[in-house]
């Protein structure tokens, strides 16, 4: 059994530390809010108070994080894990960060003689703790053939799209599309009210029409009923957090994306209405400018 860390307890890191601890590996845990923690203790994981005590003789670190900056204070923070993880030891972050921050990171893992494998992962937390979620890799192949036991016990899918830094490239190119079909179908449900179509028609006809996809379908039903302020099934924050990252590798990478770059911008207005929101909230944000 591994020795393994593991920081970050939001909904989709708690079913993905549940799931190792099943497995009988040895997890210790960390997260800003001990009290996230408690039923993995309950289930057999080891609270640690820093990420440095977590990472101490740890073969394995997990990081299930929100952003650049959470990501950057557990690995190199005060107390952060890289210093504390021994040569040869992963560092996995799973976390939806930046491709310039993932670079930053692997080049000091390295430096330290750690191996860094970037795994952002789709689906939601019903997946993470049924361990049917999707992983996108990127790493060595032999990093991966290393880790493909403990990420088979995660994912019913492993998705390795070549060397570090391309799971990360691939989650924001994803992520960014889906912010484009999310506000375009924002913007067509408030077409339709302008002109006076019955929303529910709309809707229908949306769902089963070519203009259908699964960001579509999951966000019909929630912008129609307007119930963005409860039930959050992903913030208005975070949609615009991805879509950003997003932005910026386009914008890093020379590729005209002009649809991103308004999808983007219609997720900071709706994440200025409320950033708690579901992210279905970019509707009232756009029928607030009309």
């Amino acid at each position: 059994m591994a020795e393994i860390a593991f920081f970050g307890l939001g909904r989709m890191g708690t079913g993905m530390a549940g799931r190792l601890v099943a497995a009988g590996h040895r997890v210790r845990i960390w997260n800003r809010s001990r009290e996230r923690a408690d039923p993995l203790i309950d289930a057999g994981a080891v609270w640690s108070d820093t990420p440095a005590a977590a990472a101490a003789g740890a073969s394995v670190a997990f990081a299930m994080l929100a952003d650049d900056v959470a990501s950057e204070a557990v690995w190199r923070g005060p107390d952060g894990a890289l210093p504390a993880l021994a040569p040869g030891a992963f560092a996995v972050e799973c976390s939806t960060i930046s491709a310039a921050h993932v670079a930053s990171l692997a080049a000091d893992a390295r430096a330290r003689g750690l191996r860094y494998v970037d795994c952002p992962v789709t689906g939601f937390p019903t997946h993470a703790a049924a361990g049917t979620m999707t992983l996108l890799v990127g790493a060595v192949q032999a990093d991966l053939d290393e880790l493909r036991p403990l990420f088979g016990t995660l994912a019913g899918t492993i998705r390795h799209f070549g060397d570090v830094g391309a799971g990360t490239a691939y989650k924001l190119m994803v992520n960014l599309m889906g912010a484009v079909q999310i506000a375009a179908l924002a913007e067509g449900i408030a077409l339709g009210r302008k002109l006076g179509l019955d929303d529910k028609t709309v809707g229908e006809a949306l769902a089963a029409g070519a203009a259908a996809s699964p960001q579509v379908v999951q966000n019909i039903p929630r912008m129609l009923a307007g119930d963005w302020d409860r039930d959050q099934v992903f913030t208005s924050t975070l949609r615009h957090k991805d879509a950003a990252y997003g932005a910026a590798l386009v914008k890093s990478s020379g590729v005209a994306a002009p649809l991103g770059l308004a999808a983007t911008a219609w997720f900071e207005a709706a994440k200025a209405l409320d950033p708690d929101a579901d992210q279905s909230i970019v509707l009232k944000a756009i029928l607030s400018a009309s």
